[in-house]
């Protein structure tokens, strides 16, 4: 006795029980009756026992196969659940995605973003994960996340990972009452005198920062050090210094009592968006990464692109 069932056999069973004859079952599955017949015989020989019998001129099921016919309507439901689910992942509309990154990004460029991603695809289901970088480089290379967005510090090079760096504009900060605003480029002897909040000691931007600083003749008179440009943005907003920052956090401050000018010598902060090597990345992913990376491309550095004042 054979053991293996199709889903045409079963399909082909279901359409006699409902219209009653072996044609106008053929016609509703669009195939011939011979072939209709061939399907419920080739069942009947699997299953070893009859399915169907004749009474008052039509086909019926047997008692033994409206035992089956609760298991067989979910077997076929869920087969047409799995085909629609593997439509949808192909159309990249469903799946699942776990992106981790700087807490800043969580509150900043990133849900605008991720908002406008999820809206063409209802069944995919994401989570955001903010958190430092070193742990964000644990995540990835323990491949406990399909996207990592972060400082490109450490993870450029490593071998566990795939990663794409883009380097994005600076601009100086500050609150729009302050007499920064009349000018149209901001340099580190601009900032004589002002209160500095800026990025911690350790990180490689602030390395540029101070190295812009000397070339200027000036040094960086600390007054707060802040992991985060968001956090940086929120003192600015309450008056309480400026900062030279990425434009890219700066511009989510637009109207809210700041304003930012380019920062002259330019000097780039660089990100990077990663993933682990060792977890073949998803459709989703893929496309998340190539479409979260153009959406930086109006923030992009270009080392030989003039100041301009890029608000007011």
């Amino acid at each position: 006795m054979q053991t293996q069932l199709s889903p045409r056999q079963l399909e082909a069973l279901l359409a006699v029980i409902e219209h009653g004859t072996m044609t106008r079952a053929s016609q509703a599955l669009d195939i011939s009756q011979p072939a209709v017949s061939r399907l419920i015989a080739d069942l009947t020989e699997s299953l070893g026992f009859a399915l169907l019998e004749r009474r008052d001129g039509r086909l019926v099921p047997t008692q033994e196969a409206r035992f089956l016919m609760p298991d067989i309507k979910r077997s076929l439901d869920l087969l047409e659940r799995i085909s629609d689910a593997g439509r949808n992942i192909t159309r990249r509309k469903a799946g699942e995605l776990r992106v981790a990154c700087l807490p800043g990004f969580a509150i900043s460029h990133l849900p605008g973003f991720i908002a406008g991603f999820l809206t063409h695809r209802p069944g995919v289901t994401l989570t955001l994960e903010p958190d430092r970088p070193e742990r964000i480089l644990e995540w990835m290379v323990g491949a406990q996340f399909d996207v990592g967005i972060t400082d490109a510090d450490g993870f450029e090079g490593h071998p566990a990972l795939e990663s794409t760096r883009i380097d994005i504009r600076t601009v100086c900060i500050f609150p729009e009452t302050s007499a920064l605003a009349k000018l149209s480029v901001i340099r580190p002897r601009d900032l004589a005198g002002q209160k500095l909040i800026h990025a911690r000691r350790e990180s490689a931007y602030f390395r540029q920062l101070q190295a812009a600083f000397a070339q200027d003749g000036q040094s960086i008179q600390t007054y707060i050090e802040a992991r985060q440009f968001t956090t940086a943005c929120e003192f600015v907003r309450h008056g309480v210094g400026v900062a030279v920052i990425s434009e890219l956090d700066a511009a989510q401050y637009i109207g809210r009592g700041v304003a930012f000018r380019p920062f002259v010598p330019a000097i780039p902060h660089r990100l990077s968006l990663v993933r682990p090597i060792h977890k073949p990345p998803s459709l989703i992913a893929l496309e998340f990464i190539e479409e979260f990376f153009a959406s930086l491309q109006h923030f992009a550095f270009t080392p030989a692109e003039p100041a301009q004042i890029r608000n007011v």
